[in-house]
């Protein structure tokens, strides 16, 4: 259960090999891009996505894949529920995560780990696409095609030994999270694509019950 917990919390969340056509933003740019996404985030009520997880580790030959449904509900209403190739669910509400592993739940209480805590920032931060918190990162913004990319790299040293960098590509026009990349201290990631994104369709909270 442990792993699997590990493997969700340090997402490095969709990343694709297009280093060569990233641009940097001007400042312009930069205010531009940062109002669309916060312009949008604020509309966002609920949000529900099919995902495709993949966890990189450098010692094996092939990504691990999973997929499965998140589903977020303001304001802080989060749940990933894997399907394949297992079922397993982390639901964070009350500032508690809750699993369910094929049936064997259990909890842990946020309140009690700063680094939980702040994970759990991050993640409800990812999803909603309101993260540009320049307190708690350094923030450099690029360009793709179609695209726009953010690098946070985490500011406080506890956090920065757990993730190394985040990086979170928005869809151009809808402005919204389409991939988030976050890098583990060691060279592992994991690369999650979502799809098929349902927004502020009417969501009933018994889907946060795990």
């Amino acid at each position: 259960m442990k792993t699997k917990l590990y493997i969700f919390l340090f997402l490095n969340v969709f990343s694709i090999s297009i280093f060569a056509q990233e641009q940097k933003m001007n400042d312009a740019e930069i205010a531009a891009f940062k109002q669309d996404v916060n312009v949008v985030s604020k509309k966002i009520k609920t949000l529900s996505t099919d995902f495709v997880q993949y966890k990189h580790l450098d010692f094996l030959s092939k990504d691990i894949e999973t997929s499965g449904k998140m589903v977020f509900k303001e304001p802080a209403l989060l749940s990933w529920q894997y399907k394949k190739p297992y079922n397993y669910s982390i639901v964070f509400k009350n500032g508690k995560i809750l699993i369910n592993d094929e049936g064997k739940k259990s909890a842990v209480d946020i309140g009690n780990s700063k680094i939980f805590a702040r994970i759990n920032k991050l993640i409800i931060g990812s999803v909603s696409g309101n993260m540009f918190d320049d307190k708690e990162f350094t923030i450099s913004y690029f360009k793709l095609k179609g695209q726009n990319l953010a690098k946070f790299v985490p500011k406080d040293a506890t956090l920065k030994k757990y993730i190394k960098q985040i990086e979170l590509t928005f869809d151009k026009e809808e402005a919204t999270v389409v991939q988030v990349k976050l890098l583990e201290s060691s060279e592992d990631y994991t690369r999650i694509v979502l799809k098929n994104k349902v927004i502020n369709a009417k969501i009933d909270d018994s889907v946060f019950t795990n």
